[in-house]
């Protein structure tokens, strides 16, 4: 049976929907009270940026999944104005990413309340904000422009199954490694590319030697402008590792099939999925229980544009007791193409049996 260490997800992560052009105060519905560290917020109903936030980083501060943008500064008392004990508040809108007069989503993870600690671990040193419960942490760097392999340290106390960075001073692509990634090669979260080798600042697979629990790698390219270690450049990265019960991180082979998609097996009841294809078209799209509360959930969320959301009918996921199947048509490269290879990202409703021998049901 899949135990797990982890009885009420919405601890560590939930995701909340609402509405807001100017200051207001949004309350999570979880089971437990969430302090969000991380905040993915992104407009439901308008063509608007995404918004990543984070505690570490401060809540003026955001970056967006969609564009290569460096890292953007609010005005004081416009858009995120704090991380709440139980959700978060908004001031007057200014960039769109979190309020402004629409439908919003924003999926929140917690970390350890912003609290952070230098780690000396690796070749660079970083600033680290880590709860190894949830197998989540924030690392901040400061590049060093060297064009060999560094290491980083990343706190999670085991290996990382997946790291998203994004230089904070550039204009330059995300880089995205996850499991079912080849070694030595990334994904971005802002194009919807196919792998990458390119030795411009891509991600080394933490299935190698050099990903480690105690660190992750990156390899540096020449030129002046790199995504991963440009010199005096700062650099954000989100860093995952698998709980039993809670998230999973992999891949999946599409088959082509209408309908009768892969079932992906994660051992809890999934709250939200992200899934990328590797080959050269697709973007990361994302499917949450929220906007989707019944099967199938057809309401998308594409990480690479400012699109608002889109509902097509083929773009489409089931969300079971323990996993996902996907049923879009294999006309789409985006989930079910037959023979492409898709990593996906989930995070856990409910575990499909609790510590203590409770089953999930089926959604």
């Amino acid at each position: 049976m899949a135990y797990t260490t982890i009885d009420d997800p919405s601890a560590y992560f939930q995701t909340v929907l609402h509405s807001s052009a100017n200051s207001a105060t949004v309350t999570n519905d979880g089971n437990s009270d969430l302090q969000p560290d991380l905040i993915w917020s992104k407009a439901r109903g308008a063509s608007h940026n995404h918004g990543l936030y984070d505690s570490t980083r401060g809540v003026t501060k955001f970056l967006s999944s969609n564009t290569t943008s460096a890292e953007t500064t609010a005005s004081s008392g416009y858009d995120l104005t704090s991380f709440n004990t139980d959700g978060f508040s908004t001031g007057n809108n200014q960039y769109n990413t979190i309020c402004g007069g629409t439908t919003y989503v924003a999926w929140q993870w917690k970390c350890n309340g912003g609290t952070t600690a230098s780690n000396t671990n690796g070749d660079i040193n970083s600033t680290v904000q880590v709860n190894q419960d949830a197998g989540f942490s924030i690392v901040t760097y400061t590049g060093n422009g060297s064009t060999s392999d560094q290491t980083i340290g990343h706190g999670l106390g085991v290996r990382a199954n997946a790291v998203i960075i994004k230089n904070r001073d550039s204009a330059v692509n995300w880089v995205v490694w996850v499991e079912g990634v080849d070694a030595n090669h990334s994904l971005e979260l802002n194009t919807a590319d196919g792998i990458s080798d390119s030795t411009q600042g891509r991600v080394l697979s933490n299935a190698g030697s050099r990903g480690t629990s105690t660190i992750f790698s990156i390899r540096s390219g020449s030129g002046s402008v790199v995504q991963t270690n440009t010199n005096n450049e700062d650099y954000v990265a989100y860093c995952f590792a698998e709980k039993q019960g809670y998230s999973r991180f992999g891949p999946y082979m599409g088959n082509g099939i209408n309908n009768d998609g892969p079932f992906v097996y994660l051992g809890f009841k999934p709250a939200f999925v992200m899934i990328k294809s590797t080959a050269a078209t697709g973007a990361h799209y994302m499917w949450d229980t929220k906007r989707s509360p019944y099967n199938g959930m057809d309401d998308y969320i594409n990480a690479a544009e400012s699109d608002a959301e889109g509902t097509n009918g083929i773009l489409t996921i089931d969300v079971l007791s323990n996993g996902f199947k996907v049923m879009n048509t294999g006309t789409n490269n985006g989930t079910n193409q037959s023979g492409t290879k898709y990593v996906y990202y989930a995070w856990a409703e409910n575990p499909f049996v609790t510590s203590t021998g409770v089953p999930a049901t089926a959604y």
